[in-house]
């Protein structure tokens, strides 16, 4: 069964540092058949941009 997780990079250095947080977690994955599947989401300014408030509460359920 494939795990699931949800990338929010947030604001400030959050994409910057989710970006190549993203690279080791896919390197393991691909190295360990670890069998997790990454999603991405917006939080912060970005979801304001996007959705009107900092964190959209289809976000926070696809958390959960």
């Amino acid at each position: 069964m494939s795990k699931q997780i949800l990338i929010l990079p947030g604001d400030g250095i959050g994409p910057e540092i989710m970006a190549q947080a993203v690279k080791v977690l896919e390197l393991a994955n691909d190295k360990f058949q670890l069998d997790f599947e990454l999603t991405h989401d917006v939080l912060g300014g970005a979801a304001i941009d996007k959705h009107g408030v900092p964190l959209a509460d289809e976000t926070l359920e696809r958390a959960r």
